[in-house]
């Protein structure tokens, strides 16, 4: 009983929205890093080459404080890229309507992007990347390629799966979406591994390793209870993507001006 006791002390459950909040809110250091420090308070644009900009950081202690903040920001942002390619794996197992499901995510990809370009380029327009909603939504196109060979066996399903995987990097490489490679692996991942939690935790942290400190939300993915949690409005959560973005890129061109 002791023991049982203990163990419950040392658990920390996590439904759907606590992962979503958890998700969401290292997002935002990530966004700030790039937006508010790099863009605005650093003015990386302004520098000719990143040699410049080593040049001017390590002559000045300021620029210096500011360039590790940003880092320290920036490190704590790569902690949501698990989560949500995880989040993606759970809803397009529960979701009634994947149609639905998918449009929603392209309708708020199509809505992000311009607030993503003011906030990670500093400009309203901009083709050097997309936004994570793109990845994501070429990340559902794959899972639902995945699930129709699901349950079969054989040397051609397993490279046929393998082909759909290909085919969702090389789109998020031609379109430059944001954190497209270890999303795609992960969100793969995540689906084909889902009957084994040990496993499919230790392989999402093995890929997301690619971002040094995200494999540390492997912690909480371990502890996720598999509830939806709060039964509110679904929508703001896609909404908050969009309106943080477009806050942030504000207050970059402000400072920046």
């Amino acid at each position: 009983m002791k023991q049982t006791r203990k163990e419950k002390r040392l658990s920390i459950p996590m439904h759907g929205t606590n992962l979503k909040l958890y998700g969401c809110i290292t997002m935002v250091f990530y966004t700030l890093s790039v937006s508010v420090f790099q863009i605005g308070l650093l003015r990386i644009g302004e520098y000719d080459s990143i040699e410049a900009f080593s040049g001017a950081v390590a002559a000045d202690p300021g620029l210096m404080s500011l360039s590790t903040w940003a880092s320290v920001l920036q490190m704590i942002g790569w902690l949501s890229v698990p989560v949500f390619a995880f989040l993606l794996v759970e809803g397009f197992q529960h979701t009634s309507s994947f149609k639905r499901y998918l449009l929603t995510m392209l309708g708020f990809a199509v809505v992000s992007e311009i607030p993503y370009d003011l906030a990670m380029s500093g400009s309203l327009w901009s083709l050097n990347s997309q936004n994570s909603l793109f990845t994501l939504s070429i990340c559902l196109i794959m899972l639902y390629g995945l699930r129709l060979y699901s349950g079969r066996k054989g040397a051609a399903v397993r490279v046929t799966q393998g082909l759909v995987i290909l085919a969702a990097v090389l789109w998020c490489g031609m379109l430059g979406s944001a954190f497209g490679l270890c999303t795609v692996l992960l969100t793969a991942t995540y689906y084909l591994v889902t009957e084994r939690k040990g496993m499919r935790v230790l392989l999402g942290c093995a890929i997301s390793a690619m971002y040094v400190t995200a494999p540390l939300s492997g912690f909480a993915l371990w502890h996720y209870t598999g509830q939806r949690g709060w039964n509110g409005n679904k929508y703001l959560f896609y909404a908050f993507y969009p309106i943080h973005l477009l806050i942030c890129g504000v207050a970059a061109r402000l400072l920046a001006a």
